[in-house]
């Protein structure tokens, strides 16, 4: 074999062995990190990955593995990974798992009553050395030759100063440019005492404010208070039942979806944008793929001049992107300064408040959102209508028919089927259309009577995002749980949209 056909055969093992060490790297941070779970299952996947493109066997499934596995970790895996977040307190105080919280509380430390050492920092070349004297007693403690550099912590024995002679001590600005690496330093006193830095001229002994007990409570070191932990909230609580944070992630059931239902803070502006969300995705559908129609029908008449050219600056609003459209058309419906009003006011004498009035905010994303998409819709349009046999129209123009017969009785008919998968899939990413409220409205105007971040021309999904990351809380497992929602819904939706249209049926 020549040498590039050795080079080609030797690629392939090559490449593996590379992902799988790769791999083996991944898992092991994971490992590191306390996922524990998710380095297990990456082992596994890489084990399958071996075993599939070494053995024989599995010759026939390389080449499915690829893409089963893109659709596994970008589809499946998010999917449960939300699905059960909602059924946790997940939240932005409670971020921790009951070990890191607990592990969070025991680190802990609080000053000792009368360790004080005064300390001086001395240069020795380019390291430094500590010197530490108690005020009421003639000790004095140096360290060895330290680089102070920003490191981990690190634990550092005294010595008796003896007759170890030391430069002048440095000013404060130097201790201030050092004092990364001295809050990294536990120094040991001969019997054993640590201290830490206390102050910019200070270390003193510290001590553990909570240790752990048997019954998994934690005691305060100093007044024997206790905390105890709460697993129905995933806060440990004080004698007198208050939350100490930081909190813990728990399992607490069904309690967010039926809190979407049930609580009336969650209730009123859920239901009332679901209505919405449902009555934007349809009238968006119904819009674009009517003139997205018409547009076609008429580009494909022969008779009409420069059809090239109106097909190109037709197509050009789904040609730029989407966020820059849409923050053109917020600034062109500035209730101020956009050109809509000026043109509005010089003319009528009026200038509509867009982004303040309700039902003005909702015509208005309709209106955006029309212009983004019949591009689509007449594109898929003109090809459909090219594939209609041209005998059709033939004869039905021998029969005497108009364009409008031939639109009802020939054009329509025969491209509505079609179509049909397609407006269902257009239905539901208008469902979830979330850049579109986020860059125009943000959702709002608010709704007034609720206390959660809730606007009107919110979309479910908007809605959600405002939940998980506007709102002080950022109660994420709520979002989570709103979210396998709008996913059950839209899934129902489309089902029954493709059931109504009989898209299956021949």
């Amino acid at each position: 074999m020549t040498g590039r056909t050795i080079l080609r055969h030797a690629l392939g093992p090559a490449l593996l062995v590379l992902i799988l060490l790769i791999g083996l790297y991944l898992a092991t941070l994971l490992y590191t990190t306390g996922q524990t779970l998710l380095a297990l299952v990456l082992l596994f996947a890489l084990a399958l990955t071996g075993f599939i493109y070494t053995s024989p066997r599995a010759y026939a499934y390389r080449y499915l593995f690829p893409g089963v596995a893109a659709a596994i970790v970008f589809v499946l895996f998010p999917l449960v990974y939300t699905v059960a977040i909602g059924f946790t307190n997940f939240s932005s105080t409670n971020l921790l798992s009951f070990d890191r919280a607990t592990q969070y509380l025991l680190d802990e430390t609080r000053r000792a009553e009368g360790s004080g050492y005064a300390m001086t920092l001395h240069a020795e070349g380019n390291t430094y050395r500590v010197r530490l004297q108690q005020s009421d007693s003639e000790a004095v403690y140096v360290t060895p030759a330290l680089a102070l550099l920003k490191k981990p912590p690190v634990t550092v024995a005294l010595e008796p100063l003896a007759q170890t002679l030391l430069g002048a001590p440095l000013g404060i600005r130097d201790v201030i440019a050092r004092q990364p690496g001295l809050k990294a330093l536990t120094l040991t006193l001969p019997d054993g005492t640590a201290l830490r830095m206390a102050g910019l001229r200070q270390f003193a002994a510290t001590e553990k404010v909570w240790q752990r007990q048997p019954d998994r409570t934690l005691k305060n070191s100093a007044s024997g208070a206790l905390l105890v932990p709460d697993f129905r909230t995933g806060f440990y609580r004080d004698s007198a039942g208050v939350g100490v944070a930081p909190g813990f992630k728990v399992n607490i059931g069904f309690e967010n979806f039926t809190r979407v239902f049930t609580d009336q803070a969650f209730r009123g502006p859920f239901l009332r944008i679901f209505v919405w969300t449902v009555v934007f995705a349809a009238i968006t559908v119904l819009t674009t793929l009517s003139l997205g129609m018409v547009l076609a029908v008429l580009l494909n008449w022969e008779a009409l001049r420069f059809r090239g050219l109106y097909r190109t600056l037709l197509f050009l609003p789904y040609a730029v992107p989407g966020f820059i459209s849409i923050l053109v058309f917020r600034g062109l419906f500035n209730n101020n300064f956009g050109e809509i009003n000026l043109i509005l006011n010089a003319l009528f004498g009026i200038q509509p408040a867009w982004f303040s009035d309700t039902t003005l905010a909702k015509v208005m994303i309709l209106i955006v959102n029309t212009w983004l998409g019949y591009p689509y819709m007449m594109v898929l349009c003109m090809g459909l209508i090219k594939a209609i046999p041209a005998d059709l129209y033939e004869a039905s123009a021998l029969a005497g028919a108009g364009p409008l017969t031939n639109f009802f009785r020939i054009t329509l008919p025969l491209i509505i089927k079609p179509l049909t998968p397609l407006l269902v899939a257009s239905f539901a990413f208008n469902f979830n259309n979330f850049v579109l409220v986020s860059l125009l409205t943000g959702g709002r105007p608010d709704f007034l009577d609720t206390t959660v971040p809730a606007g009107t021309t919110d979309l479910l999904v908007s809605y959600t995002y405002r939940i998980a990351f506007e709102d002080s809380g950022q109660n994420f497992g709520l979002a989570a749980a709103i979210s396998t929602l709008i996913f059950l819904l839209v899934a129902a939706l489309s089902v029954i949209n493709m059931k109504l249209a009989r898209v299956n049926k021949p």
